[in-house]
């Protein structure tokens, strides 16, 4: 039976008494900064904890040459279930902030979409605009599944409850005249749905996230694989009636033995809580934007370089957190600034 790589996962708590105790600042100036991702086979994860490395600084000083964030603070990556989970978690004083697709974020403000039972959650931020997030349906190359009208009365994993994947998938599913009833649904994170689509056990799954994507570069490594396209009438209807949606192309190679393929794009954004610092979020902010902290991003993951300032407020359909907006302010990027709601 083929499988995933192994996927260890440190103990947050492990991680975050090793950077107390390496640090020379008093346990009570350090402030711990949790940034909700994903299921580790996501580009949540990797991203996160590339921005985490930017943005923390528990030792209060920075040698030359180093990546210096904020002094006394510890960010950490923490995998969740994925957008809709970090809205949660975040409003709920959980975390202090998560990555979280625009329309996830949008909705969960607005009260609608996926919130409309929960109502509006009003005490959500912005951070930042960061990267485009691909929709990826996985099938085995050998299959006879062409569309995603073929996923009719097939097995499919729409990722787990908690993931923007699940209400992106689900608006594709609706979309394409496919209500749950017409697809065997199944329910699990990405690298379980991997799994079991290598083993025969599924036909198809989805995945939102930026490419590449761990969980699917895993998948060509143990079978051929293909990534239906996402195209016609039924995907311009989609993104004539959600703004938040934008045609985009996979380019082929990007996962082995995959041609290139038309799908859709969401914005990666991160968002926080109203009552978080604003000197922490305006400190985070000058810290992500530095030249050092630049080369790790352009480094670390092929959509950290496309983490960019001046893409900062692209698509941001709630209001910036207050060390956010004196940020973008003084730099000037505010002025160009269209579209998102004041905080007020």
């Amino acid at each position: 039976m083929s499988k995933a790589p192994p996927r260890p996962l440190p103990k947050l708590a492990a991680v975050i008494l090793l950077c107390f105790a390496a640090s020379p600042l008093a346990a009570e100036q350090l402030s711990l900064f949790r940034i909700g991702t994903g299921g580790i086979g996501g580009t949540y994860y990797p991203i996160a904890g590339l921005v985490a490395q930017a943005i923390s600084n528990p030792a209060g000083h920075c040698e030359a040459e180093e990546v210096c964030g904020v002094p006394g603070l510890v960010a950490v990556a923490q995998s969740s279930s994925g957008s809709v989970a970090n809205v949660k978690g975040i409003a709920a004083g959980q975390i202090e902030s998560g990555f979280v697709q625009s329309d996830v974020a949008f909705w969960a403000f607005s009260g609608v979409g996926a919130f409309e039972e929960d109502g509006r959650q009003t005490s959500l931020r912005a951070i930042a605009n960061l990267y485009p997030e691909s929709f990826h349906i996985v099938v085995r190359d050998e299959s006879d599944i062409e569309s995603v009208g073929d996923l009719a009365g097939r097995r499919v994993a729409l990722d787990e409850a908690g993931s923007g994947t699940l209400v992106g998938a689900e608006l594709v599913l609706e979309a394409f005249d496919l209500v749950e009833t017409g697809v065997f649904v199944s329910y699990l994170k990405s690298d379980d749905a991997m799994e079991k689509l290598v083993t025969g056990e599924l036909d198809a799954f989805f995945l939102i996230a930026g490419y590449p994507a761990k969980v699917i570069q895993w998948a060509s490594e143990q079978a051929k694989i293909r990534l239906l396209p996402l195209n016609g009438p039924e995907t311009a209807e989609l993104v004539k009636v959600n703004p938040f949606l934008q045609l985009d192309v996979i380019p082929g190679g990007t996962y082995e033995g995959v041609r290139k393929v038309e799908t859709l794009t969401v914005a990666a954004q991160w968002i926080t809580r109203d009552d978080v610092s604003e000197e922490t979020v305006y400190g985070i902010l000058q810290a992500l934007w530095r030249s050092d902290a630049r080369r790790l991003l352009d480094r670390g993951h092929a959509k950290g370089r496309a983490i960019r300032l001046e893409t900062a407020l692209e698509g941001v359909g709630i209001p910036l957190h207050a060390g956010a907006l004196r940020f973008y302010r003084e730099v000037g990027v505010l002025r160009r600034r269209t579209g998102a709601p004041d905080p007020s």
